[in-house]
């Protein structure tokens, strides 16, 4: 899969929200004619816009580019879009006739004062993302509340670092540890869709979604929604192997400086049931750290040592 075919064209984009919207919900008056499509049809989308029909058909047939910034967002008021989606739409309607050129980015790093924030967060659990979704770093406790079957280590070398969209769709422990999969994987495929719109020319991001597309028809179906989501704040209900079922609360920080990285938190109010099994993790996986750091000690140091 090529860039170009991991990002959405304006066309495409176009059609899929017109299709998702109904002449009802658009405030039309229908009077009794059999329609084939329940969305909106071009005309009556040109209508709610304020342009010509014949312009908004050239418009997403392609064949009508430099679309002013007050038509697009008359169309996007007319569709409804929210933020995220208004945001798409004009980056698509920029890029709209220009060739893709692919280019493979080099090896993320996680920011230095990403891993020192990550690492004062003792008690959430959390984690670095890349652009791609690769764990870059997580702390004890986010590892053990959405990872503990990986090795902890994982994220420190570019070729064995997990990726979180990877794990939604083709790994059984992840799948199972969220109650209501299915909302969480549209909240990935619209951040990554997201993502893809920003970066059409990152040949690593196509290469994941064409092989999660390969791997996982859910994948394929709701990338071909066309939706968009940015991920900043989700409550997610879970059900965690050590601890039971509770609830997070999902907060998503960019820094400024890199924007690529995003510091990924866990948390649960105070004094709540959610709050108690965060803590009993935090206890167990404590538990652990003390018990590995005593193994640690015990073992032989040289092999002088080993060979008594």
């Amino acid at each position: 899969m090529t860039p170009h075919d991991t990002v959405d064209s304006l066309g495409t984009f176009l059609q899929a929200s017109r299709a998702r919207i109904t002449p009802e919900e658009a405030g039309l008056t229908l009077y009794g004619a059999r329609r084939r499509v329940s969305g909106l049809r071009r005309e009556e989308l040109a209508m709610l816009a304020g342009v010509s029909s014949s312009y908004y058909t050239r418009l997403e047939q392609g064949q009508s580019l430099n679309a002013s910034p007050q038509v697009l967002d008359a169309i996007a008021s007319a569709l409804r879009l929210n933020g995220a989606e208004r945001e798409h739409l004009h980056r698509l309607a920029e890029r709209s006739g220009r060739p893709v050129a692919a280019k493979r980015p080099k090896a993320e790093r996680p920011d230095p004062r990403m891993l020192e924030l990550l690492q004062s967060l003792g008690d959430v659990p959390a984690l670095v993302l890349g652009r791609r979704t690769d764990v870059l770093a997580w702390n004890p406790l986010g590892h053990a509340l959405l990872a503990g079957h990986l090795p902890e280590d994982a994220p420190d070398s570019p070729s064995t670092r997990p990726n979180m969209a990877a794990l939604v769709f083709t790994d059984a422990d992840t799948r199972a540890l969220y109650a209501d999969w299915r909302a969480k994987a549209r909240a990935v495929v619209g951040n990554l869709r997201l993502t893809a719109g920003r970066h059409a020319d990152d040949a690593l991001l196509a290469s994941l979604i064409g092989s999660l597309s390969m791997a996982s028809d859910t994948f394929g179906s709701l990338w071909g929604d066309q939706r968009v989501q940015a991920c900043a704040t989700a409550v997610y209900a879970l059900h965690h192997p050590l601890v039971g079922a509770l609830d997070v609360t999902q907060q998503t920080l960019r820094s400024i400086d890199t924007p690529d990285q995003t510091l990924i938190t866990h948390t649960s109010p105070v004094g709540s049931s959610s709050s108690e099994a965060l803590a009993l993790l935090a206890q167990i996986v404590g538990d652990r750290r003390r018990t590995d750091a005593a193994d640690r000690q015990r073992m032989p140091r040289d092999g002088h040592a080993a060979s008594r």
